[in-house]
């Protein structure tokens, strides 16, 4: 038995057609985990390993069902390559297997046959084929062109429907629609002319090429810069993670203390439905009392409720972490209580001075009938290396990206170092 188990291990790839590596080697269960855990701090039962060092930027990913996994770069690498294709082996450790693109960005996405792919301004789209593979990779189709960039929330993060739409992020350039921006006292312009074209999310046909502003729908607006985007199959609904506003206190240092702009305002998930408004740059929300706040650049004093008709969180997180990467899990590695529950890759503050910065971690929260359900928790911690570097915001990794194996493993990326992370659950 075991004789043949090994000689239908070793059957060469190019002999089982569509099946790639990983999927015979998967039928033997998940790699082991490092011996450290590729230094992650976990919950009982789970494991991790590096699966690749990348030496670049590793803002998204994504896995194909065969097992291929792409990289979106942030800027190029040596080779002039911003979207790596990587191949596991069977102890889970990946090479390269290939690149394209000179463009840099954040977004990726696989579905339906197609790799999606963002830089700044741009969405294009890439043919796959039975093995999970590029056909096109020096001709991809333009979906989306012109969007802005005014080199402040510029990245452009994507996600599918199940109905051929494609949402895209067009962040506000822009802390709090000032007058001046980020400036002390500078109030914020009247009905402010950002939303007109940013500071929301877009609809646009994922099949049909060269869409603009004008072919998409804005779906959503209010919404300041969200990196962290997915489509909640149970609820059949979109989730997004907002980047809260910065600076209450620099800007406002009358109404606020340093303390309470450490802390506020909260970075906020959102359940969105075509025509809603988050707020921004209006309001934003205080996660301490529960309420949302007017914003002191539009007449609040950190005393006054908002007023419009505006949507609440659906969850609530601590301030300035930088919510980079939401994951709903749909898998059946993990035990039943993460079954189509939110991760949610927090990259890490730079702006909690004089307190400590924080963040750094993957959490979770959980989720039952397509809503949170439960307080959330952090699931995977100490991509920083320490408790001081944490504190002062010199992390050796930064989570950013989040993606699902086709056999239920957690993947990580980090745009500080380029590793490549997976989780595994091992206690069965």
């Amino acid at each position: 038995m075991k004789n043949n188990l090994l000689r239908f291990l070793l059957v060469p790839t190019a002999l089982v057609g569509s099946l790639s590596l990983y999927a015979l080697t998967s039928k033997v269960g998940p790699p082991a985990p490092d011996a450290n855990n590729a230094g992650l701090k976990l919950p009982a039962g789970f494991g991790a390993l590096v699966v690749a060092e990348t030496g670049g930027r590793a803002r998204h990913l994504t896995i194909t069902p065969q097992g291929n996994i792409y990289v979106k770069l942030n800027r190029p690498d040596k080779s002039g390559r911003s979207v790596l294709m990587l191949r596991e082996n069977s102890a889970g450790k990946a090479e390269v297997a290939g690149g394209f693109g000179s463009y840099g960005g954040t977004g990726i996405y696989a579905k339906g046959g197609y790799l999606y792919a963002s830089s700044d301004q741009e969405v294009f789209r890439y043919k796959l084929n039975e093995k999970g593979e590029v056909t096109n990779p020096t001709q991809p189709e333009k979906i989306v062109t012109g969007l802005i960039n005014r080199r402040q929330h510029e990245s452009k993060s994507v996600v599918l429907d199940n109905n051929g739409n494609l949402y895209v992020n067009v962040g506000a350039y822009s802390n709090s629609c000032q007058v001046k921006d980020r400036q002390k006292g500078s109030l914020g312009q009247p009905n402010c002319p950002i939303l007109d074209s940013a500071g929301g999310i877009w609809q646009f046909r994922a099949d049909k090429l060269n869409q603009t502003y004008g072919d998409g729908t804005r779906y959503a607006t209010g919404l300041r810069n969200v990196v962290g985007l997915d489509w909640n199959q149970q609820a059949n609904q979109l989730f997004v993670m907002q980047h809260g506003r910065d600076q209450l206190h620099d800007i406002f240092p009358d109404l606020y203390d340093t303390k309470q702009s450490a802390q506020l305002p909260a970075e906020c998930l959102y359940a969105l439905k075509k025509g809603d408004n988050a707020g921004w740059p209006y309001m934003y929300y205080d996660g301490q009392q529960r309420k949302k706040m007017m914003a002191p650049e539009y007449g609040g004093d950190g005393k006054k409720e908002a007023t419009g008709n505006f949507i609440d969180p659906a969850a609530a997180f601590p301030a300035h972490m930088a919510p980079n990467a939401l994951l709903f899990y749909t898998g059946t590695m993990f035990p039943e209580k993460y079954r189509n529950g939110a991760f949610i890759a927090f990259h890490g503050s730079w702006n909690r001075a004089p307190e400590p910065q924080m963040g750094y971690y993957v959490a979770f929260q959980p989720f039952k009938n397509g809503k949170p359900s439960g307080d959330w928790e952090i699931f995977a911690d100490n991509f920083a290396g320490s408790p001081e570097k944490v504190a002062s915001g010199r992390a050796d990794h930064k989570p950013c990206g989040l993606a699902q194996g086709p056999d239920g493993s957690l993947y990580v990326s980090d745009d500080k170092a380029g590793t490549i992370y997976r989780i595994v659950y091992t206690k069965k």
